[in-house]
């Protein structure tokens, strides 16, 4: 089976993507899996330039067709922030406990109505050939007073879906990937994939 490079060394990304590419015709391997120990600097200003500069230095460097994402949370109160900067937004060694401290320090007081929130996520699919397509998802919420659930990473524990009434971390990874910004994006690329599964078969 022809091989999918996941550009990304995150290990809560690798364990949703593989559950989210399971039908693809394609074999998911990460980059230790494929001997590729390169590590893409996210120099773009946007999710959609951080994307697809992971997504086509690994499929050049590969060989293969290799899939990236840029994930972000843009919090309204904070103008946006900390989208593309969302894994660096406490310090480039901070963890999940101390991104979210940090986040919700920047709120302080904030009033419920005001902490809307969206997670966005940019996919990037490139081909060693230099073709890239992108798709992406999002995922409208509020910010939470405080973390709530032990399931998912990052900024999961404080992102509130009112429709369902729990934080991304208090939902089963089944029901997150049915409603997530990677869920939805992962559901274009799906298809996108199968297109290319295709064109490369005739």
């Amino acid at each position: 089976m022809r091989r999918l490079l996941l550009a990304t060394g995150n290990p809560g990304k690798v364990r949703e993507y593989r559950d989210l590419l399971c039908d693809v015709p394609f074999e998911v391997v990460t980059p230790p899996e494929a001997g590729i120990a390169t590590t893409v600097e996210e120099t773009g200003g946007t999710l959609e330039e951080n994307a697809r500069l992971k997504a086509t230095a690994l499929a050049e460097e590969s060989g293969l067709l290799a899939l990236a994402d840029d994930s972000g949370l843009e919090v309204d109160a904070l103008g946006g922030e900390p989208g593309p900067l969302s894994a660096r937004y406490a310090g480039e060694d901070a963890s999940d406990e101390d991104r979210v401290r940090y986040l919700l320090s920047r709120l302080g007081d904030v009033p419920w109505p005001g902490r809307t929130a969206r997670f966005r996520c940019v996919i990037a699919i490139a081909s060693p050939s230099g073709r890239t397509d992108l798709c992406q998802g999002q995922c409208e919420g509020f910010i939470m007073l405080e973390p709530r659930g032990a399931n998912g990473f990052g900024y999961d524990p404080v992102f509130y879906l009112p429709e369902l009434g729990m934080t991304m971390a208090e939902l089963p990874q089944e029901a997150k990937n049915r409603v997530s910004h990677r869920g939805r994006a992962a559901k274009e690329a799906r298809r996108l994939l199968a297109s290319w599964a295709d064109e490369q078969a005739s």
